[in-house]
């Protein structure tokens, strides 16, 4: 079956309505006006989606399915739909081919299209419109709180581009956590009140994850996936993410119910073998737009306001959906195409061959990496202060450490990915996003989880045998960016603590950074 067809598009069309694989919202802005009498529905699955990087089977499959559940929604409606199945033996393979003929068969006056969230899905579609002389109107996703123009309007002008601003205008316009004029609570940002680790005894009860079982779409997906990627990483073994609106709403029922209370204490800390802790795993509908974060964020903010949650959980969690999620849109979207090729800090290196497996004998990595390739998910501290963190230390080339991202996580469509993990995690747009590179050795890893207490290396050393190597490449980092680095106020504790170290000590660590990484070229 080479197409879900419930009714036939008729020819011409007026508009022919494209919805992609991260746009799954029945309100979504391209259906207003929608008319199943002279409009239909374009979708399409193909191939390039799962290997322009080597989409994990868990991202692969998660895109998929939600298109599926979300084609049956709109049969229901018995509005006009033509979707192309990936395993179609007429299936182009790419986007822009699948729409070519589209166009070609339904001869649609102009094409609709809410505004996608990666720069080269737009260049592409917008290419072969053009060259069908045709219109393509782009509406704003309103899955956000703010436009890129608001974004735009705020930088103009501003020498750094801070979240804490953007994130300060925003919930003064959208009166979410105020009291007024003032910040509920008195305070802005509750950040000291969240960093707790869960000591040495541990996290005690967790609540358990929201994760469903494979219907029978799912289990199609499931095997088509394992099929035709099979050489991909990951497994699909464990796959229960939420792909539908119905799921996704539970997903934020349990979240606010059983997680959030401890959110805010808990969100930077770590523990072997835990994988889903106190965190919301809401990102990935989000960005499918099975949830909007309207409604993400008065779900929380309502939670303190009964006395659910206290308020530095809650500021901390709006903060990511209203602050964050909304800010690094805002970057992507007026610093792109360049953006994507910058390179600060000149890391040149390959990325180690453990980031595709999982096999190395640094336990943090390892349960990272490991927990990533079996749900394509880890939580945003595991991102940025272990598997980001690492690749920095090492200097790896931050296009490659992207592609991974992209790669591996369920929640990765790369408005959102691109500037986390280049411009936050790795520090190659100069100080665009982050005000000092995300740099630390070991012992922040030891302080806030239990890896360090099963691993063989020791975070306190950074010479020797059983030296950790994030302790040998922090200082390895520091010393070879010294120069660049001091011209950054918020570095200069870190250099004087790196100028206390001898000329001995500084040729010592950069022999066994050198080795370290020669070891992993091997």
């Amino acid at each position: 079956m080479n197409t879900l067809s419930l009714r036939d598009p008729i020819t011409p069309l007026r508009h022919l309505v494209l919805v992609l694989g991260d746009q799954l919202d029945e309100k979504a802005s391209c259906l207003e006006g929608f008319d199943p009498q002279q409009d239909a529905i374009w979708m399409a699955e193909v191939d390039e989606e799962s290997t322009h990087v080597m989409s994990s089977k868990q991202r692969s499959c998660v895109f998929l399915s939600a298109m599926r559940h979300f084609a049956q929604y709109v049969q229901k409606q018995n509005w006009p739909l033509t979707y192309t199945l990936l395993d179609a033996q007429d299936n182009t393979g790419t986007l822009a081919g699948e729409l070519d003929k589209a166009i070609l068969q339904y001869m649609p006056q102009g094409l609709v299209m809410t505004a996608p969230g990666d720069w080269r899905v737009l260049q592409s579609l917008r290419g072969v419109v053009l060259r069908h002389g045709l219109t393509l109107d782009l509406s704003d996703d309103t899955h956000f709180f703010s436009t890129v123009r608001d974004f735009a309007q705020h930088a103009e002008g501003r020498k750094q581009i801070r979240l804490e601003y953007f994130y300060r205008e925003l919930r003064q316009k959208h009166q979410v956590l105020m009291d007024g004029k003032k910040p509920v609570g008195g305070q802005w940002n509750f950040d000291a009140d969240n960093r707790s680790s869960f000591g040495k005894n541990g996290p005690g009860h967790i609540p358990a994850p929201t994760r469903f079982e494979p219907d029978e779409t799912t289990r199609e997906v499931m095997q088509l996936v394992n099929s035709r990627f099979a050489d991909h990483p990951g497994s699909l073994e464990r796959f229960g993410w939420a792909v539908n609106r119905a799921q996704a709403l539970q997903v934020l029922a349990d979240f606010i119910q059983y997680r959030l209370p401890q959110f805010g204490q808990y969100q930077d800390a770590m523990w072997e073998g835990e994988v889903w802790l106190y965190h919301s795993h809401l990102s990935c509908a989000l960005n499918l737009k099975l949830l909007n974060p309207r409604e993400v964020v008065a779900a929380a903010e309502n939670a303190f306001h009964a006395g659910h949650a206290p308020i530095e959980a809650v500021e901390g969690f709006v903060r990511q959906v209203l602050g964050w999620r909304e800010y690094v849109r805002g970057i992507y979207w007026t610093q792109m195409p360049d953006y994507a090729e910058r390179n600060s800090m000149q890391a040149q290196a390959k990325l180690p061959g453990f980031y595709w497996t999982g096999d190395t004998d640094m336990a943090c990595l390892r349960d990272a990496i490991g927990q990533t390739l079996k749900h394509g998910y880890a939580h945003h501290i595991q991102r940025l202060m272990v598997t980001g963190l690492y690749a920095l230390l090492f200097g790896v080339h931050p296009k490659e450490v992207h592609e991974w991202y992209l790669a591996v996580y369920v929640d990765a469509v790369e408005w959102v990915e691109l500037p986390n993990t280049l411009g936050m995690s790795q520090y190659a747009d100069a100080g665009l996003m982050a005000s000092k590179p995300y740099v630390a050795s070991g012992k922040y890893i030891d302080r806030m989880s239990n890896h360090c207490k099963g691993c063989r290396f020791n975070p306190a050393l950074s010479t020797g045998e059983t030296a950790c190597p994030f302790t040998t490449l922090y200082w390895d980092y520091l010393d070879k960016h010294a120069d660049t680095l001091a011209q950054n106020p918020r570095m200069l504790m870190q250099l004087k603590n790196l100028n206390r170290l001898s000329d001995t000590e500084r040729q010592s660590i950069r022999k066994q950074a050198q080795n370290h990484r020669l070891s992993l070229r091997a």
